[in-house]
């Protein structure tokens, strides 16, 4: 399975950067995540929880970044075990554009599969099941990551996201 999109997030580009690395961070944005821990340089350990039509597990897995550029890219490869639901393995190459000053476009290309019970379930529904979760994960980083919409409402069309975003600008920059 591949997929491709972007996000236009109202960041500096070294925010967003900092922000994918940050493993409390990504925490808060991975949906299902129970824990995450690690670092860039030694990767990543996560454990998370989701339903994917009739199928819910619990995933372990390992996530390691690679061709880093600082600020420009990188590539994320990880893989998932979840017992009898089977597992699922990917890699994705997200690239940020500075827009203009202070907005970063985030792009990402991801290559998946899955195996197991997951894979009987057919593509259209891990398909949808990927999309949904890769949309939930760059809109909450987004939401975390941009200033409040005025009137402190989510804008009309955008995800309500349970955002953790208190302390974020601060852990990444220092100040905030």
């Amino acid at each position: 399975m591949k997929m491709q999109d972007t996000r236009d997030i109202r960041a500096d580009r070294s925010v967003v950067f900092a922000a994918i690395l940050d493993p409390e961070i990504l925490k808060d944005c991975i949906p299902g995540a129970e824990s995450v821990t690690g670092d860039v340089t030694s990767g990543y350990e996560a454990v998370v929880t989701q339903k994917v039509g009739p199928v819910k597990a619990t995933f372990k897995g390992a996530v390691q970044m690679s061709e880093i550029v600082q600020d420009e890219r990188l590539t994320i490869s990880g893989e998932g075990k979840g017992g009898a639901a089977g597992f699922a393995k990917g890699e994705a190459v997200v690239t940020l554009e500075e827009i203009e000053p202070g907005l970063t476009r985030l792009s990402y290309d991801v290559e998946a599969k899955v195996g197991g019970k997951l894979a009987q379930l057919g593509s259209r529904i891990i398909d949808g099941f990927a999309k949904k979760m890769a949309d939930q994960f760059f809109d909450r980083l987004k939401a975390g990551l941009e200033p409040e919409p005025e009137g402190g409402a989510a804008a009309e069309g955008e995800a309500e996201a349970p955002v953790k975003k208190a302390g974020w600008l601060k852990r990444i920059t220092g100040r905030g």
